[in-house]
């Protein structure tokens, strides 16, 4: 993460706080950091230091101008200004990093070969829960090389339960003592 993504997005949460807007801002800041990712060009537009200030804040205001919440929008016109627009995605890492913090929800990400049921997504989410004593956000991924078993990612930390990494595991044991 960088440096102006932590300042700039714990400013932005500091703020929503403040205003009662933790989550209402949480949300359009996720639906905004998806437009942009989606448009790429969009944002190399907002960068762009040759493209006078006002213009590239008034193409802000004619793209989420009565949609998004005004701080917000400030809060953007304020990284196209300073030159930082494209750190929003880690003002966005920031900024959930601290809503999670004070809600007690912690993020994990379930790696399967195949596609996991809905029951068994809330199994593994109850589970975690029981576990953590936290609220878990569940997402679930599919990685066709993931060999049976489940891989969790929580918080940068990987849990793997695959079959791959008990073989693998196996082989160094085995490695080790002969």
């Amino acid at each position: 993460m960088t440096a102006a993504g932590a300042e700039y997005g714990g400013a932005l949460y500091e703020l929503a706080v403040e205003e009662g807007l933790e989550q209402t801002i949480l949300e359009q800041l996720d639906q905004v950091c998806r437009l942009l990712a989606e448009n790429p060009a969009y944002v190399k537009l907002l960068a762009m230091p040759s493209v006078p200030k006002a213009e590239r804040c008034a193409a802000l205001d004619e793209a989420f101008g009565g949609q998004a919440e005004p701080y917000l929008l400030n809060f953007l016109k304020l990284l196209c200004e300073k030159g930082e627009i494209r750190s929003l995605p880690d003002c966005r890492k920031e900024y959930r990093a601290r809503y999670n913090q004070a809600h007690g929800i912690l993020e994990a990400t379930a790696v399967t070969a195949v596609p996991m049921s809905a029951g068994q997504a809330d199994a593994l989410k109850k589970k975690l829960e029981s576990i953590t004593g936290k609220t878990i956000a569940l997402t679930t991924r599919v990685e066709p090389g993931c060999l049976g078993g489940v891989r969790l990612e929580v918080e940068g930390t990987q849990l793997d339960g695959t079959v791959k990494n008990r073989l693998d595991e196996m082989r160094r044991l085995l490695a080790a003592t002969l």
